[in-house]
Order: C-alpha cells, then sequence, then structure tokens
C-alpha cells in the first residue's frame, strides 16, 4: 500500500510529464458534432457495424462518463480524484471505476455488431500506475482494431482513437495483465 502511495505521489509530482493535466470542462453538452464523428469512428470499424448501434453507442460513450463524473463528485484532474478516492475523499472514481461502469452500461444494450474489450496500461511500469479503459471493436474483430473509449483520463469527457495511436498509454489485454499478475503472486514471475 505504501509503494503504490508513493508511486500516485511521485506521478502527481510529474504530472505535466505523465498527461495528468486539468480536466476537460465537463458541464459543456456533449454536441450533435461530438456524437457524430464517434458514431463515424465506430462504424469505421467495419462494414458489419449496424449504424444505429453505433450511434447508440456513441451517444452513451459520450453523455454517460459526464452523468459518472457528477456521480464520482469530479471537481479536479484525474489524478488528483485518484488521490480524493484513496484517501477516502471520494467514494468512486478510480479508473478501474470508470471502466467498469461504461463497460456495464454499454454492455447493457446488447450490441450485436460491436464488441467491447477491457485493456490496462502501465503494468508493472515503474513510476506510472495501472490504467484501465474499455475497447470497442466490431465484432469479431481483435481489441487492436477497435476504439479506446476512456472517461478517466479527462474526468468525464471522453477520450477515443486506435489503441495503437493512444500516444498516452500502451494497451495490453486485461485478462492478460492479470495473468500475469497471478503469475507474480504466486512466485512464478
Amino acid at each position: 500500500m505504501v509503494n503504490a502511495f508513493l508511486k500516485v505521489l511521485a506521478v502527481c509530482a510529474l504530472a505535466g510529464l505523465a498527461a495528468c493535466g486539468a480536466p476537460m470542462d465537463r458541464a459543456a453538452p456533449v454536441g450533435d458534432a461530438q456524437i457524430a464523428a464517434l458514431t463515424r469512428d465506430l462504424v469505421a470499424l467495419g462494414p458489419q457495424v449496424d449504424p444505429e448501434e453505433a450511434a447508440r453507442a456513441a451517444r452513451i460513450a459520450l453523455v454517460y462518463p459526464r452523468q459518472l463524473a457528477r456521480d464520482y463528485g469530479v471537481t479536479d484532474s484525474a489524478i488528483v480524484h485518484n488521490m480524493k478516492v484513496n484517501a477516502g475523499q471520494r467514494p468512486r472514481g478510480l479508473c478501474w471505476h470508470w471502466a467498469d461502469d461504461m463497460e456495464s452500461r454499454l454492455a447493457a444494450e446488447n450490441f450485436q455488431t460491436l464488441r467491447l474489450h477491457r485493456a490496462i496500461a502501465n503494468a508493472g511500469r515503474l513510476w506510472r500506475i495501472d490504467h484501465s479503459t474499455v475497447i470497442a471493436s466490431a465484432a469479431g474483430e481483435d481489441w487492436h482494431e477497435g476504439l479506446v473509449l476512456d472517461p478517466w483520463r479527462f474526468g468525464g469527457p471522453l477520450y477515443w482513437g486506435p489503441p495503437a495511436e493512444d500516444k498516452s498509454y500502451a494497451w495490453r489485454p486485461r485478462a492478460e495483465v492479470f495473468a500475469e499478475k497471478r503469475r507474480i503472486l504466486a512466485g512464478a514471475g
């Protein structure tokens, strides 16, 4: 626990270098242009993606995190909010909370042409905390071919883009990261 706290403290000290800047305007409404842009990007994932499903997923992915930000009481940058959660000053808002809640909300739609994946970045990297997210791909496609849907990094406003083009994080499948951590804990590391 102390080691994790020291890592968070170090990351906060290097916030400008670690992409932990101030949050975007969570009060600004999600515009039709944003929804249309994400819809286009989701439809472009493959010919099997239903445009209506893509539009529904886009609206949820852009609007729902704004509600989560209010529910979580987010008023600071992501890393500062993490510190508040870890200190018991806020109920939720760690990246995995955002990812769990986003995945649950999107999964409730029972999409037939989109698939949800979970990914983690920074696992095992010194001075960087693990970061979790949801990735949406066309049904039948690998997560590498999807779009990162990350509401944590801006505290509600959504970041999205292809995993390979995400300059801030090198994503890996969550199941792979968890398996690696279990091996390390078991002493087979």
